[in-house]
């Protein structure tokens, strides 16, 4: 789950940048539960299509239903009744003792420029905190907003050799667009690999 043919992690677009939500209106932040991989696949549709995150099939999105937090946004429908839905989504999948990964960060259209994605990214980097790891990188197309959140760009392989040899076993996409292996190049064009110390 990361940021353009992989994010994820991104990742990850959500395209705003720290905002009060709208009057009337509270956010609402919580782990994201089975009964949500639908509609968070169909929120990363969109952005899928558009080569922005990467595409799944939806039993991805169940199978790594724990790593995901939800927005979660009161509206009200045409007819004025009481509607909730998810308004945007992302993923913490750990990597190894002290680095994870943020996956999958989108916001929907209607909601960006809100603050949701930069809710959901402090949400997602203080669970990192909590599980006491101390670097987070993504894969993502958003550098600037990534960049006003305390990552920079990295270049090459910011783990020692012993670390590489086993992260390289990993079958995972992301730890091999963090390990910036050629196998995922062609995947990751335009991309920039990020990284936040903790």
């Amino acid at each position: 789950m990361s940021t353009a043919p992989h994010h994820d992690p991104s990742g990850e677009h959500p395209g705003d940048q720290p905002a009060a939500p709208p009057r009337g209106q509270h956010l609402v932040l919580r782990p994201a539960r089975p009964a949500d991989a639908r509609s968070i696949a169909e929120l990363v549709r969109p952005y899928a299509e558009r080569r922005i995150l990467l595409g799944k099939d939806l039993i991805a999105y169940f199978e790594d239903i724990q790593e995901f937090t939800v927005a979660q946004s009161p509206a009200v429908d045409p007819e004025g009744r009481a509607a909730s839905g998810i308004i945007g989504c992302g993923a913490l999948h750990v990597m190894w003792d002290d680095i994870a990964e943020v996956r999958t960060l989108a916001v929907r259209r209607d909601h960006l420029h809100r603050g949701v994605g930069s809710a959901l990214l402090g949400e997602l980097v203080d669970r990192a905190r909590a599980l006491g790891l101390k670097r987070v990188f993504c894969l993502t197309f958003e550098v600037d907003f990534f960049t006003a959140h305390g990552f920079r760009p990295i270049e090459g392989t910011p783990v020692g050799t012993d670390t590489f040899s086993e992260m390289v076993r990993s079958h995972d996409d992301g730890v091999a667009e963090f390990l910036d292996l050629a196998r995922v190049k062609p995947n990751t064009l335009g991309n920039s690999r990020m990284l936040l110390e903790l």
